[in-house]
C-alpha cells in the first residue's frame, strides 16, 4: 500500500526521503509528497502522480532541513490530488503528518473538531488525524503524549510518522494494523513501512509491534504501548542484501523475478527436504508437530495469488496427508463467525506477511483456540510474529505488485507440508521418496521452461489485442487457470476468467466463438482425456487454444493452435511449471500493450487497508 520514510540525523533529509520514496513505489500509489522540518516552519511539497512528476516541478534537493517526512499515496478517502496527497498539517501547519491505513471513526472526530471551530482542507480520513493532535497539543503541550491521546482515541488501522516545528530534534512513529520499521543508523534514524527504503542506510532494525509508539530523537530512542506502557525493543538485522531490490539488467523487476525462481524455489526447499528419507524437516513447525499429527481439519486462508496457491494445497493435503482442507478468502472468513475448534489448524499465507484481511482472520481463529501456522515471506511481518508456528518461504524481496516467484514458492512450501503431515500419518516412506525427488528436479525444469521464453513471446504478440480470455484447467491445474487469468488481468488490463475446464458447459462456453482464445492447462494425468474433451468442444466453436501440455504429447497438437510444453512430473507437482508459461504469456501481452508491468493501474503490493 502507501509508503512511509521518515528521516532525523546529520544529513540533509531530502534527497534520503526521495530516494527511499522511490524503492517504495512498487507498493502501488498514486500521490507523493515531502516535508521537511526547516527552523520554524515546515516546507512541504506534494502532487498527485509519480516521485519523478513532484521533481519535476521543484527541486527537492535543494530543501534544507535534517527532519522530514515522505510518502506514496494509495487512495482511500478522497479522489488522488494535490491536496488529498500526504503530508497532511494541523490547522497551524507546524505539526505534519504521514499515514498509512483507514481512520474509521474519522467523520465523528471530524464532526467534533468543526464544532470546535477547526476547518479542513482535504476529504481524506488522515488530515483529521492531524489536526486533531494539533488540537491536543494545544491542551497538552507535549508533542509526544498529544500523539499518544490521539491514537487511543481513534479506531481503525495506522502506521503514522510525526514532525513538529514545536520541537525540529524529534520524530514519533506508531503503528496498529500498518507495518513500520526504525532503521538504527551511526547517530541517525529512518522509518518506513518497508525495509527495502532503510537497507541502503542500515541493515539495523527494530520492527515496531502492534499498538507500538517511538519516540525518536537526534540523541536514540524509546518505545513505549500507546497505552502508555513500556516496551523492550530488539534490533535486528535485515535479511536480504540491497542488491536483492534492484532490476540487475532486466527491463522489469516481473520479469528478473520469473527467471529467479530455480533459484528461488531451491531456496524454498534447501536444507529441509530429505530425498534419502522420503520426508522433510520444518524446523519452524517443531513446537506444534504433536498438534499436526492430531489435527482433524485444516483451513487455509489467505488473498489473491495466495488464495490460488492455497487451493492447490488443499489438494495436495488431502492426497498425501487424508486431512479435511477448507481454503477460505480472509475478508470473508473474518465476519462470517467461522466454525473453527480447538484442534483446528489455520493456516494464514501471505507473501509480505502484512494482508490487513489476513492478520485479521488469523485473530480470529487464535482467539477461537485454534492452532495458527504462518507461511510468508518476509521476515519479521505482522502474520510470521503473531502466528503459533510457521515457514518462511525464502523467495528474496519480490518488487513486482504481481506475484511470481513468491506463488511457486509458496507451492513449494505447501509441497513439503503435506509430504511432512503425510509421512507422519499413511504415506509410504517410497511414495515419499518419489515425491521428494520430484520436488528435488523442479529448479532444473523451471530453467528448461525460461528457455521457451522466445517461443511463448511470439504467442503472446498473437493475442496481445484480444479483449478477453479464458483460462481452463482441471483437478490440481484449476488453480492454476486461476492464477494465470489473474495474472493477465493484473498487468494488461484484459478481461480473463478461470474457470475448472467441466465448468464450461455451464455457461462461459456462450461467450466462446473465433475471436476468443481459451487457455488450456492439458498436462499429462488421469484426467487428461477429459480435458481434450473440453478442448474439442471449443474447437466446436473455433475458439483459439493455447494449451500447456506436457513433453512428448502428440495428441495435443491436434486439436490446438499453439502448444507451450512443459518438463514431465508428477501430477500433483505439475502445477509449479505450468504457472511458468502462463506468467510469461502475461508479461509479454503486457509490454505488447505499454502497460507498466511493475506497477499497474489502481492495485497495490501489499494490501494493509480494507
Amino acid at each position: 500500500m502507501c509508503g512511509i520514510v521518515g528521516y532525523i540525523g546529520p544529513q540533509t533529509a531530502s534527497p534520503l526521503i526521495v530516494s527511499g520514496l522511490k524503492r517504495l513505489e512498487y507498493r502501488g500509489y498514486d500521490s507523493a509528497g515531502v516535508c521537511i522540518v526547516d527552523g520554524d516552519s515546515l516546507t512541504i511539497h506534494k502532487q498527485a502522480g509519480k516521485v519523478a512528476d513532484l521533481e519535476r516541478v521543484v527541486d527537492l534537493s535543494a530543501i534544507r532541513g535534517t527532519l522530514g517526512v515522505g510518502h506514496t499515496r494509495w487512495a482511500t478517502h478522497g479522489l488522488p490530488n494535490d491536496v488529498n496527497a500526504h503530508p497532511h498539517t494541523d490547522n497551524d501547519d507546524a505539526i505534519a503528518m504521514v499515514h498509512n491505513g483507514i481512520i474509521e471513526n474519522y467523520l465523528t472526530i471530524k464532526k467534533k473538531l468543526e464544532n470546535a471551530g477547526y476547518t479542513f482542507r482535504s476529504e481524506t480520513d488522515s488530515e483529521v488525524l492531524a489536526v486533531f493532535i494539533g488540537m491536543l497539543y494545544k491542551t497538552i503541550g507535549d508533542l509526544e503524549r498529544a500523539v499518544q491521546t490521539a491514537l487511543q482515541e481513534v479506531e481503525g488501522t495506522f502506521g503514522i510518522v510525526v514532525v513538529s516545528t514545536h520541537d525540529p530534534n524529534l520524530m514519533i512513529a506508531a503503528r496498529r494494523g500498518s507495518p513500520l520499521i526504525l532503521g538504527v543508523g551511526q547517530d541517525e534514524f529512518v522509518v518506513a513501512s518497508d525495509a527495502a527504503a532503510i537497507i541502503a542506510h542500515t541493515r539495523q532494525v527494530v520492527y515496531l509491534q502492534e499498538n507500538e509508539m517511538a519516540t525518536i530523537t537526534r540523541q536514540g530512542f524509546t518505545t513505549k504501548t500507546i497505552a502508555n506502557e513500556a516496551t523492550h525493543s530488539v534490533v535486528e538485522e535485515i535479511a536480504f542484501e540491497l542488491e536483492e531490490i534492484e532490476k540487475g539488467g532486466f527491463e522489469h523487476f516481473m520479469l528478473k523475478e520469473i527467471y529467479e525462481q530455480p533459484v528461488t524455489f531451491h531456496d524454498g526447499f534447501r536444507g529441509r527436504l530429505r530425498v534419502d528419507e522420503g520426508n522433510v524437516r520444518l524446523g519452524g513447525l517443531s513446537k506444534v508437530q504433536d498438534r499436526l499429527r492430531s489435527a482433524q481439519r485444516i483451513i487455509i486462508t489467505a488473498c489473491g495469488t495466495s488464495w490460488h496457491a492455497a487451493l492447490v494445497g488443499e489438494y495436495l493435503i488431502e492426497n498425501l496427508a487424508r486431512i479435511p482442507v477448507e481454503v477460505e478468502y480472509a475478508s470473508e472468513f473474518r465476519y462470517r463467525n467461522p466454525i473453527i475448534y480447538p484442534n483446528d489448524i489455520v493456516i494464514a499465507i501471505s507473501q509480505s506477511g502484512e494482508t490487513a484481511d489476513t492478520l485479521a482472520a488469523i485473530r480470529e481463529a487464535k482467539m477461537k483456540g485454534a492452532t495458527v501456522l504462518g507461511m510468508v515471506n518476509v521476515v519479521g511481518s505482522s502474520i510470521a510474529r503473531e502466528t503459533d508456528a510457521g515457514v518462511y518461504l525464502h523467495a528474496g524481496p519480490e518488487i513486482g505488485v504481481a506475484s511470481t516467484k513468491a506463488f511457486t514458492s509458496q507451492l513449494c512450501i505447501l509441497t513439503q507440508f503435506a509430504l511432512f503431515l503425510g509421512r507422519m500419518r499413511d504415506l509410504p516412506a517410497e511414495a515419499g521418496r518419489t515425491l521428494a525427488q520430484g520436488i528435488a528436479e523442479i529448479p532444473d525444469k523451471i530453467r528448461q521452461i525460461l528457455d521457451q521464453s522466445d517461443a511463448i513471446k511470439e504467442i503472446a504478440m498473437t493475442f496481445a489485442q484480444a479483449p478477453n480470455v479464458l483460462y481452463l484447467g482441471r483437478g490440481y491445474q484449476f488453480p492454476v487457470a486461476l492464477e494465470g487469468a489473474l495474472k493477465l488481468k493484473e498487468i494488461s488490463y484484459i478481461h480473463a476468467e478461470g474457470y475448472p475446464a467441466a465448468e464450461m458447459k455451464h455457461g462461459p462456453i456462450a461467450l466462446i466463438d473465433e475471436n476468443m482464445p481459451v487457455v488450456f492447462i492439458a498436462t499429462k494425468d488421469e484426467i487428461y482425456d477429459k480435458v481434450i474433451s473440453n478442448i474439442e468442444e471449443v474447437r466446436a466453436r473455433r475458439g483459439r487454444v493455447i494449451a500447456i501440455a506436457s513433453e512428448g504429447d502428440t495428441q495435443i497438437d491436434r486439436v490446438a493452435d499453439h502448444v507451450i510444453r512443459i518438463p514431465e512430473t508428477q501430477a500433483m507437482l505439475a502445477p509449479i511449471l505450468a504457472s511458468i508459461p502462463l506468467q510469461l504469456l502475461a508479461y509479454y501481452i503486457a509490454v505488447e500493450r505499454g502497460c507498466n508491468v511493475d506497477m499497474p493501474r489502481n492495485l497495490a503490493k501489499s494490501v494493509t487497508v480494507e
